[in-house]
C-alpha cells in the first residue's frame, strides 16, 4: 500500500522519513517530491510499507505524529487524478484572422 505523508518540514530527508517509519516495519521505499525548477521539497511524499498491515498500523499511529516540530499528514494514497493538458499559453498563435 502506498502511503501519502503530508507537512513534511522542508528540513527532514527522506532518510530521516524512512527511519521513522521503520519503527512500525519493513520499508520498501520512501520518495520526497521536490519542486522540478527550483529542487526544493514540496512538503509531502509517499512510503511504501512492505505488508498492508504494516501500512494500516503506520497510518494509525504516525497520522498527527510530530517531526521536526511539524504534525504529519498520514492516509492511505488516492490515484493520481487525471489533469487536461493545456495546450500551452491559450488564445490563438496565429498573425491576423480573418
Amino acid at each position: 500500500m502506498n502511503i501519502y505523508v503530508g507537512n513534511i518540514s522542508h528540513s527532514a530527508t527522506e532518510d530521516t522519513v524512512r527511519a521513522l517509519f521503520e519503527t512500525i516495519g519493513a520499508v520498501v521505499s520512501v520518495k520526497i517530491i521536490t519542486d522540478k525548477f527550483t529542487g526544493s521539497p514540496r512538503g509531502f511524499g509517499f512510503v511504501q510499507m512492505k505488508t498492508t498491515e504494516d501500512s494500516q498500523k503506520a497510518i494509525e499511529e504516525l497520522n498527527g505524529y510530530e517531526l521536526e516540530g511539524r504534525a504529519l499528514t498520514v492516509n492511505e494514497a488516492r490515484e493520481r487524478e487525471e489533469r487536461p493538458r493545456s495546450g500551452g499559453f491559450g488564445g490563438s498563435r496565429g498573425g491576423n484572422q480573418r
